[in-house]
């Protein structure tokens, strides 16, 4: 599809483009991602209908524009967290020319790499919603919509939202990159992990992180952390705290909210022995889903980490 071509066209015959090869219907959620009861129930609803004033982007593409909505697709969720922190990455897969102030038509594109090519997926912008609630990721600001629309695009590379539900982060992080990316096993860890992070953290790489629980999948523990879920490595840094050093790494979780709660957590006492102005610089004390974490208590509470760049 030929999303120049195809809006010219809606433009010229004053319609919003429908999508018959991804129709707003039952087949583009699939079969069993919900009881029947629940399929027929689903309703289609386009930005323009929810928002006087809706945007593809306000402000800026943040890892806090994103909330995950009933599908469990946190593995392409945590990759796509990491994207937004690499503007250079960002720019292939969001192509700028599209948004609902100037030519809108009810059409957008998306880019996702696949087996070595670029491939262009043209979306209408009618969005799946279940008893009034997005059923797929939901924006933070409610007039901004890239994620929802970016997920419905991956969606439909991949068949349908069932699709999404359980995947690879590792897989998402090279269709949004077309790069080189290898896994570390925190339960067997290099010896040097917490040099490699920053090293991957200076080089720009995307980083993700996952925790184990194939059978018991989003449950939280005491601590806050969730089993069998997949979030993204922010940030690590080494940092002086009282008369040494410390290794932290910042992770966020796709559901934008719910953090750890253990030793350097928002609210620890841990901080209170780092330089103010350090302080202030790397901690933000939101319930937005963003922690950070000692480097021990990551290889404990983690099972992989992921780390994808354009080259080795």
């Amino acid at each position: 599809q030929d999303f120049n071509h195809l809006r010219a066209l809606c433009l010229s015959q004053g319609l919003l483009f429908e999508d018959a090869t991804f129709p707003a219907r039952i087949s583009s959620i699939g079969p069993n991602l919900l009881p029947e009861d629940k399929l027929r129930r689903i309703q289609w609803k386009r930005p323009a209908e929810l928002q006087r004033n809706p945007h593809l982007v306000r402000d800026g593409v943040s890892r806090f524009d994103i909330m995950q909505g009933e599908i469990g697709d946190c593995w392409m969720l945590a990759a796509l967290g990491s994207l937004t922190l690499q503007k250079r990455f960002l720019e292939n897969v969001l192509p700028k020319d599209q948004g609902f102030q100037d030519d809108y038509a009810g059409i957008f594109h998306f880019r996702f790499w696949q087996y070595g090519d670029w491939v262009d997926v043209v979306i209408d912008d009618q969005l799946p919603f279940l008893n009034g609630r997005y059923l797929s990721v939901h924006p933070r600001t409610s007039n901004e919509f890239w994620p929802s629309l970016l997920e419905k695009a991956y969606a439909k590379l991949r068949g349908s939202y069932q699709h999404l539900h359980g995947g690879y982060l590792s897989d998402a992080l090279v269709d949004f990159t077309g790069g080189v990316q290898v896994q570390f096993s925190l339960k067997d860890p290099p010896p040097d992990l917490e040099e490699i992070l920053k090293a991957a953290d200076k080089s720009k790489c995307l980083m993700g992180c996952s925790t184990s629980g194939q059978l018991r999948r989003n449950i939280e523990l005491r601590n806050g952390i969730v089993q069998g879920h997949a979030y993204t490595v922010t940030g690590a840094v080494k940092i002086r705290y009282k008369n040494g050093w410390k290794h932290l790494i910042r992770i966020w979780n796709p559901w934008g909210h719910g953090e750890w709660k253990g030793p350097w957590s928002d609210n620890s006492p841990q901080w209170d022995h780092v330089e103010p102005k350090r302080r202030e610089a790397l901690l933000r004390n939101k319930d937005d889903g963003e922690f950070w974490m000692s480097c021990e208590n990551f290889q404990e509470q983690f099972s992989w980490l992921y780390i994808c760049n354009s080259t080795p």
